[in-house]
């Protein structure tokens, strides 16, 4: 049976509350503002606060990472907060993070989390076993507003995760009903962080606006599509972190804008950045370029709900329409390769055996005829804010206008703010629309379920694609053990995936990121949710 999904109705009911407490209850918005955010390298090399500002494309929807699906939003959360176990610095192994150990039963049932110690909240209450049961009951029992609880630990009407319980104040027992192979996986993604009891209890939607967290920096204040300030928690657990005293994440929407304030040294720290800019930033000597491991995978999402891309073939038609090769030639600057699967070629179980769709203009056009497709004219939604995997929407979204007015499909091409721009899709307003997906947690499980199938409609599934072959194929590979088994399943979900044809996959990139040559141990992880602890400023 299908779930309904109904948590974006609570999310724009935060963001309205998180607005007016963002604006009312922040503690000191004078650091978000220009004067405190124009010479961070300078600070510290004069023997003051080490404060680092970052530069982004776009502000967070919100900062209770429990919530959220942008990346955005984990930009600054995975800050704040933190989760059971971690990823490793540089990839997606699997490492200690608030739990020090941890043991699986045999059958994969049960796992065992022993704790760290001495760790506190921002608030100043303990962080125990007890905790770690209360955020878990509290996704549980709010699943519908928390997508991505929803998504990897609920399959159908299933809850994977059949209780959690506190052993002593330290150790906490999860039983599950299914075994789930990428379980450790799924609990090191940023939505699983753990948060403040006291906090949520006492207000969960304020939560939103005011995150509290055991993470190296804690929360000082939020001004929306202007900055977020984050500083130095002086009481974190692990000696002599975080290196820096203050970090504040500026939205700065033009891509050249951002540059140029890198450049001048009004930030310390650029992400999103075209392509275009890599050699005049390798050119200048004051700038140090850094380039994330690609996992990602940038997308034309047609909803399958509405007409025309209700019909098979004018997906298909709209696939061979669109010259993917000619996108990457001229929007990634050899900085990404054209996809024809949903997920990276890094991820294991890809399947490149499938052929895809080749640019063909003539097979697009008889797709079309066959469809009986009326030329009734269609709106392709261009996203507002530069992604890892895709740099530039409005001009990606004009060249596919273009392709697809060659073979008879006419577009016309509307934007909105990014939070609303992901309701809106999320709720299956838009014809075609732009989006994109960087892997959470390097399983594959992570794309083509989450992203997929029929459960996550209403949550990360924004085409409203139900496949039913597909889901059993898709939940049989989360329950299955067996990496070569599993990896054959996923191998024949793409090919089901390629034949529907509900988007048509663009380009998997290597995004690019650049920072004062002063920032130092600046790790870009694969995920997009860079962790600031280690690093320094000289």
């Amino acid at each position: 049976m299908k779930k309904k999904k109904l948590w974006t109705l609570g999310v724009m009911f935060i963001l309205v509350l998180s607005t007016i407490l963002a604006a009312c209850g922040s503690s000191d918005t004078k650091d978000a503002g220009s004067k405190d955010t124009s010479s961070g390298g300078d600070k510290a090399s004069s023997g003051g606060p080490k404060i680092l500002v970052y530069g982004r494309g776009g502000d967070s929807v919100a900062l209770d990472p429990a919530i959220v699906t942008d990346g955005e939003s984990f930009t600054v959360t995975a800050n704040i907060y933190e989760t059971l176990v971690n990823f490793g610095e540089k990839d997606v192994t699997i490492q200690p993070g608030l739990a020090k150990s941890w043991e699986p039963s045999e059958d994969g049932l049960t796992y065992t989390f022993h704790l760290q110690e001495g760790v506190k909240f921002h608030d100043g209450t303990d962080f125990n076993a007890e905790a770690v049961v209360k955020n878990f009951e509290r996704w549980k029992a709010g699943a519908d507003k928390h997508p991505y609880y929803s998504s990897q630990f609920v399959v159908g009407d299933k809850q994977v995760i059949e209780s959690v319980t506190a052993k002593d104040d330290h150790t906490v027992v999860f039983k599950l009903s299914q075994p789930q192979a990428p379980f450790l996986k799924n609990l090191a993604m940023s939505p699983f962080a753990i948060a403040s009891p006291t906090a949520f209890e006492a207000n969960e939607e304020g939560l939103s606006a005011n995150p509290v967290g055991t993470g190296p920096f804690k929360f000082v204040s939020w001004v929306r599509n202007d900055a977020i300030t984050i500083e130095k928690n002086p009481d974190y657990y692990i000696d002599g972190l975080p290196k820096l005293d203050k970090v504040i994440y500026r939205s700065i929407p033009d891509n050249s804008a951002r540059l140029n304030d890198l450049t001048a040294g009004n930030i310390d720290v650029a992400d999103g950045l075209s392509p275009s800019d890599k050699s005049s930033i390798e050119s200048n000597a004051k700038l140090q370029l850094i380039e994330r491991p690609s996992m990602n995978v940038g997308y034309l999402g047609l909803t399958v709900t509405r007409p025309p891309f209700d019909n098979v073939k004018v997906r298909q038609a709209v696939n061979y329409a669109i010259d993917k090769q000619a996108l990457v030639d001229a929007f990634y600057e050899g900085l990404a390769v054209p996809a024809k699967n949903p997920m990276p070629p890094v991820i294991s179980g890809y399947n490149d055996d499938i052929k895809g769709y080749e640019y063909d203009p003539e097979k697009a056009k008889a797709l079309l005829a066959e469809a009986g497709y009326d030329g009734k004219k269609i709106q392709l939604w261009a996203m507002p804010v530069p992604r890892p995997y895709m740099p530039d929407g409005k001009k990606i979204a004009e060249a596919i206008q273009k392709n697809l007015d060659d073979v008879g499909i006419k577009s016309e091409i509307v934007s909105f703010e990014w939070a609303t721009y992901l309701e809106k899709a999320q709720k299956g307003e838009a014809d075609a629309f732009l989006l994109g997906w960087t892997g959470d947690n390097g399983d594959a499980d992570n794309f083509l379920y989450t992203l997929l199938d029929g459960d996550n409609i209403g949550s990360n599934n924004y085409t409203f694609y139900d496949n039913k072959e597909l889901h059993k194929l898709l939940v049989a590979a989360q329950t299955e053990i067996n990496e070569d088994k599993r990896n054959g399943f996923y191998k024949k979900a793409q090919e089901i995936i390629s034949n529907d044809a509900p988007w048509v996959p663009l380009a998997h990139s290597t995004p690019i990121l650049a920072a004062n040559a002063k920032v130092t141990n600046y790790i870009a992880h694969p995920t997009g949710s860079d962790r600031l602890a280690n690093v320094d400023m000289k």
